[in-house]
């Protein structure tokens, strides 16, 4: 009978992102696929070329940094421990983009610049030069012992080697500390849009979570030059952080994006909404509605619903009462609602009245001299709104008529 003993938190953790490296890789992707429509047609936008460039190699750095993937790619090159550069070329490769996407981002339109090219060039080359490096130190080292999961421990006292790990580590330190300075900077910038604010909120909390997988490697691999064994930093900690790095990261990205795309779609369709009392009221008038499209995008839906109303507003115009409109807005202020709100009842309460008195007329449809149809056109929101507390209309309508008979006895 053997027993199973329960996990550890840590282990817990350890073995979840074992089985499930391949999380954050999806998360990198979708928001890779959710950017790249428009890094294809704005290209030209140094920002969003940046962005596309850091998702595509956090990507490859996911699905290189793979225990399956490391064993696949030693096998086919048939060199031990080859996948080691070419996973620490990718980590290089992902910090250079996060300098240079902060160089996009405060510079802007400004990219032709001369200390912006500067800046660029300084990136790319440093950071090239670090790749190049890196490949040669590892071409120096002897690391003949295939290890998939604890290299950078292992080979932490190898020549070469021990230089190749520090290198590596330095250099992703140093651009996520700035690049991590730098959002949190921007979080605090005044006006910025509340979307925008919590997706650099996530990035910063993801970029913070890559010092401390700096952290805890750095830490790992200084132990074992000082003789100490705390590999368990390197290969239970620091793996599960960089997953939820990425995934932070990603959202980072993602959530502006989606998040300003659902508060548009959100409104659309509260606009479209908001106008049925309206639309109701003038299709008694017309007698039919607007024609149904199957799958219409909720953007023209809302189109079609003004369209229609304005349609059958202008020569509903010519019944307007604009004595009745003036007394029922001098009856909303009386009655104590605001001035916006005052006009929008007092149209309601004209149109209410301009319906009832079309019905069993016919004749010239032009408008009648003196209408203000044109704002009545622009307010349909408002008046549409005024038509959805019809008692708050009827106390207008019913004041209205009393001051219209006041004026009527003198």
């Amino acid at each position: 009978m053997t027993v199973r003993l329960a996990l550890t938190p840590s282990a817990f953790v350890t073995d979840f992102y074992t089985s499930f490296w391949w999380i954050p890789t999806l998360v990198l992707a979708s928001a890779l696929a959710v950017k790249l429509p428009t890094i294809v047609r704005l290209w030209k936008d140094p920002l969003l070329r940046a962005v596309g460039g850091l998702l595509l190699l956090a990507c490859s750095v996911f699905v290189f940094v793979a225990p399956s993937t490391i064993a696949w790619t030693n096998r086919v090159t048939g060199v031990p421990n080859i996948a080691a550069p070419l996973v620490y070329s990718l980590l290089t490769a992902f910090c250079g983009s996060c300098l240079l996407l902060i160089i996009a981002w405060r510079n802007g339109l400004s990219e032709h610049a001369p200390t912006t090219r500067r800046a660029r060039r300084l990136v790319v080359t440093s950071y090239g030069a670090v790749i190049v490096v890196l490949w040669m130190l590892f071409a120096l080292a002897d690391v003949p012992v295939e290890r998939l999961r604890d290299l950078d421990t292992y080979y932490a006292t190898t020549p070469f080697m021990r230089e190749e790990i520090l290198l590596y580590l330095l250099a992703h330190c140093v651009a996520v500390l700035i690049t991590s300075r730098l959002i949190w900077n921007w979080v605090r910038t005044d006006g910025l849009d509340g979307w925008l604010r919590w997706g650099l909120v996530f990035l910063g909390g993801g970029y913070a979570m890559n010092l401390v997988f700096d952290a805890a490697k750095l830490t790992a691999v200084a132990a074992r030059w000082t003789g100490h064994d705390l590999d368990w930093l390197s290969t239970k900690a620091a793996p599960p952080v960089a997953g939820l790095s990425a995934v932070l990261i990603a959202v980072g990205f993602i959530l502006p994006h989606i998040g300003q795309y659902l508060q548009d779609r959100w409104r659309v369709r509260l606009a479209h909404r908001e106008l049925a009392p309206l639309y109701q009221l003038m299709r008694s008038v017309q007698g039919r509605g607007v024609p149904r499209v199957l799958r219409a995008a909720p953007e023209l839906r809302l189109i079609r619903r003004e369209t229609y109303i304005r349609d059958v507003l202008l020569p509903l115009a010519r019944h307007l009462d604009e004595d009745l409109r003036r007394r029922a807005e001098d009856a909303a202020l009386a009655l104590g609602h605001p001035p916006e709100r005052a006009r929008a009842l007092a149209a309601a309460v004209a149109l209410l009245e301009a319906v009832e008195a079309r019905r069993g007329t016919e004749g010239d449809e032009e408008a009648a001299d003196g209408v203000d149809t044109a704002r009545l056109l622009r307010e349909i929101g408002a008046v549409s709104r005024a038509l959805r507390r019809r008692d708050a209309v009827a106390q207008v309508r019913a004041r209205a008529a009393s001051l219209g008979s006041a004026q009527g006895t003198r």
